[in-house]
């Protein structure tokens, strides 16, 4: 006997004790599926026959299975389950969970029960128990389908249980072996000439005669259903798409008014409402059999489809992740309806939630239902229901391609009840931050670099930087990764050089660098578009602004406003006469860049700390130097050589101050207005057309450099490309860095050719900076230079931080791609909030 269980479903074993339950569970199931509860006994009491541990035995029993039917997974119930009372909460679960409950039953003669528990010694309860489970058994047999069970097999005999094989089948909703390509149509409501149009449209040979349609090479339709009622053509729309269905041309999902119009068919007291009437009238000349076929489609529709590996969703309203693949009248009435307040607004029509808004499934679901002006993108999931029927469109989105094509309705076909209202995408909230979708651990995938894992307490830091001081959540799409600095060198006045830098690009087998002048500013990403219609279209700001200058963090790099768009119009104009607007084919770019000077953003560090540092350090060794020489005037002898000595050491310190203050001085002047700032970008991250990781950084140092040529606010950054393989090449190099940094400069950054490169370890560190004695006074303080400060500072581990700038960089391309690939803006929020949590790790930030 062959036993057809669905993919997904609960297995109830129904038997008494020596029936055999357990060795058909280990026969047909995997260990894991299977909840015993002689186990669950055994995990609670240490003794699996126990019976005073059996209530919480099913507590522990009842749990799991929950846990496992929310995550989809086929779970055997291995217990007598020979009472109503026991069956009751399995079944109880299988329908809050939406899953088929399925009921096996061994029903073998008492005799061979009691000798196979004789044969075993932990079974010690008599016949008597055995009898009365027999007893509860054959009444039990009369009653599991009226309990819910959905499938039941009866095992009546040995050889039957022996024979029995236990076969998988998938729900009739589950279609995952089908990958497409598909052209996913909205409600067409009767409009045959329209579908025929954008059959038409889609590259399909339509045949209005016959009411067939061929489908270019491969393609299939998916009719998200309401094929009927209002339009001037339901039965022509119902041959067609019922042609199409039987040829294997496409799919079909059925609609609220299809189930009505079915229902009104079979004969049911239906009101003609919302026009059904409509449908009547024009079937009423059909002829009775076409009426059946009608009938019989619709009630054969199955309530929505998962397809391509579970990427995809197609139903008529919509449908909730956790609903996904599922089977019940549940799924079936979300399917057909949504989910409505139970409330009904002014013009009587039910309000609905708004599921979409709370989507965070990975499966993209493509719906209709309720009508709206234009299809758009929520949260993975997007409604295409453009309103046909009420003058509006007939919409296809073709998958995988998630191409909108659409054709224009003839004529106002039927005057809609209320107006129609656009579905609001994420984009156009002002409050974008989900704390579910950012607090706690996290693990989030990248495709350049793996997984990556937030930890709970440095989550909870950034949710308190990103919620309360970023710019507005809608344009942080990216942030740019820290950065290394090369090993130190291990002999030498230098702490840093290139050399170190050039064997470490060589040691993980990259032939080819790229050095790039440090300018000494603060790191700023620029996102700027072509014009505020295009901001907001593309990023849902419409605020007047076209653009938005932000630091490291996510905060606004500017306090006032007028400064950030007086640059990002300079930042517009340049762009433009370079013509990357047309050339990118875009009407955004995200740049990466140093904003000169440092002291324009960094006027309190400077203040609070440097200078303070810088004075502190000058006056005190003054005084010192002042007290000192008194004393050395009145001594002669052994102790005016010490004091001597003490002197020397005393001067090396404060011309140590004066160079820290001479450092940090050549990097600052005031700035009240952009006369005195300059951009200086490195990186075009990403436009429209892609998220530029796949150009070497010669493109990206020309590119950003015509900005320069156009505008003097821009600053190109010189650069010099290395073969590692070319000890002059290298030498050349070098000295380039000696002359940036013999002037106080703070050095250069030392890069593989092309943005992404990887060793026999993977990633590579996409930069490394290589930064000047003079600077480096800056960052380790006025004495760094001093032996012993030098020695100690050798030992510097630079481990943390590297992990941490390619867990970063990963995070901040991820962010990028999935901007640019439109997934929601929670899903870049995760990573961008991911760099935010990264940056609370600890590590040495003089590094």
């Amino acid at each position: 006997m062959t036993i057809q269980i669905p993919k997904l479903s609960l297995v109830v074993l129904v038997g008494v004790s020596g029936s055999g339950k357990s060795t058909f569970a280990r026969k047909h199931f995997l260990p894991t599926e299977v909840l015993s509860s002689d186990v669950c006994r055994g995990l609670v009491s240490d003794d699996e026959n126990d019976q005073s541990a059996t209530r919480d035995a099913f507590e522990v029993l009842h749990y799991v299975l929950a846990k496992r039917l929310a995550r989809g997974l086929l779970t055997v119930v291995d217990a007598t389950n020979v009472q109503k009372d026991a069956r009751k909460p399995l079944v109880a679960l299988a329908r809050e969970h939406h899953v088929i409950p399925v009921a096996v039953v061994l029903s073998l003669p008492t005799k061979l029960c009691l000798a196979r528990n004789a044969s075993r010694p932990d079974r010690t309860f008599g016949a008597r128990v055995v009898a009365q489970q027999q007893s509860q058994l054959r009444g039990s047999l009369r009653t599991l389908r009226r309990e819910g069970f959905r499938h039941v097999t009866v095992l009546s005999s040995p050889e039957e249980v022996d024979a029995a094989v236990v076969e998988r089948v998938p729900l009739w909703n589950d279609k995952r072996d089908q990958h497409g390509p598909f052209d996913i149509i909205g409600d067409v409501h009767g409009c045959f000439a329209e579908l025929c149009a954008l059959l038409e449209k889609l590259g399909y040979a339509v045949r209005r005669e016959t009411a067939s349609a061929e489908p270019p090479p491969g393609r299939r339709v998916v009719f998200l259903g309401d094929l009927v009622d209002r339009g001037p053509a339901t039965p022509a729309v119902l041959r067609l798409v019922m042609n199409m269905v039987a040829a294997g041309h496409a799919l079909c999902v059925p609609g609220n008014h299809d189930v009505k119009l079915m229902r009104k068919l079979r004969g049911k007291n239906v009101q003609l409402k919302h026009g059904l009437a409509e449908s009547v009238a024009q079937l009423e000349p059909e002829p009775e059999s076409f009426k059946t076929q009608v009938a019989d489609f619709i009630d054969g529709l199955v309530s929505h489809y998962v397809l391509d590996d579970g990427n995809l969703v197609v139903a008529h309203a919509g449908m909730r992740e956790a609903l996904q693949g599922r089977g019940s009248g549940g799924v079936r009435e979300f399917a057909l309806y949504g989910e409505s307040t139970g409330e009904t607004d002014e013009y009587g029509l039910p309000i609905r939630y708004d599921w979409a808004q709370e989507y965070r499934g990975r499966a993209m679901v493509v719906y209709g239902h309720t009508p709206v002006p234009t299809a758009e993108w929520v949260n993975r999931t997007i409604c295409v229901d453009t309103g046909c029927v009420f003058g509006g469109a007939l919409t296809a989105l073709r998958y995988p391609e998630k191409e909108i094509v659409e054709v224009e309705a003839e004529r106002v076909y039927f005057e809609p009840q209320r107006p129609l209202a656009r579905v609001p995408t994420a984009r156009e909230y002002p409050d974008l931050l989900d704390i579910a979708d950012v607090r706690g651990k996290r693990i989030v995938d990248t495709r350049v670099h793996h997984t990556v894992t937030l930890r709970e307490g440095h989550t909870a830091a950034a949710l308190e930087l990103m919620s309360r001081f970023a710019v507005d959540p809608r344009w942080l799409i990216t942030l740019p990764p820290t950065m290394s600095p090369s090993e130190t060198a291990p002999e030498g006045p230098l702490l840093e050089r290139p050399r170190e830098a050039f064997a470490y690009f060589r040691r993980h087998g990259v032939e080819q660098v790229v050095c790039e002048e440090k300018h000494m500013g603060s790191r700023a990403v620029v996102v700027v578009c072509r014009s505020e219609a295009a901001a907001a279209r593309r990023f849902g700001v419409a605020d007047g602004r076209a653009g938005v200058v932000y630091t490291r963090t996510g905060r606004s790099f500017f306090n006032e406003p007028a400064l950030e768009r007086e640059l990002i119009q300079r930042v517009q104009n340049a762009v433009s006469h370079a013509g990357l607007w047309s050339s990118l084919a875009t009407d955004w770019l995200c740049l990466d860049a140093e904003l000169l000077p440092w002291s324009a953003k960094a006027q309190a560090l400077l203040r609070e700390q440097y200078a303070a540092v810088g004075s502190a350090a000058g006056r005190s060794l003054d005084a010192a130097s002042i007290a000192l020489a008194q004393a050395r005037a009145r001594l002669t002898g052994e102790h005016a050589q010490h004091l001597e000595a003490l002197q020397a050491r005393v001067a090396q310190r404060r011309a140590a101050a004066a160079g820290f203050v001479a450092a940090y001085r050549q990097y600052c002047w005031p700035v009240s207005s952009l006369e005195g700032v300059k951009l200086a970008p490195f990186h075009l991250l990403a436009s429209e057309s892609g998220v530029h990781v796949d150009r070497d950084h010669v493109w990206h140092m020309g590119t950003l450099a015509a900005l320069a040529e156009a505008e003097p606010l821009f600053l190109a950054t010189e650069h010099r490309v290395v073969d590692l393989a070319d000890a002059q090449s290298e030498a050349r190099a070098t000295e380039w860095w000696e002359s940036l940094t013999r002037g106080g400069g703070e050095g250069m950054v030392v890069k593989p050719l092309g943005l992404l490169a990887r060793g026999k370890r993977g990633l590579v560190q996409p930069a490394i900076k290589c930064r000047g004695p003079e600077y480096l006074r800056i960052i380790y303080g006025p004495e760094y230079l001093l032996p012993e400060n030098l020695e100690r500072l050798r030992r510097r581990g630079l481990g943390t931080k590297r992990a941490l700038a390619l867990r970063e960089l990963a995070l901040g391309i991820e962010a990028l791609y999935r901007f640019v690939e439109r997934e929601p803006l929670y899903r870049v929020h995760e990573c961008v909030f991911g760099v935010l949590a990264l940056e609370s790790e600890p590590v040495d930030p003089r590094l």
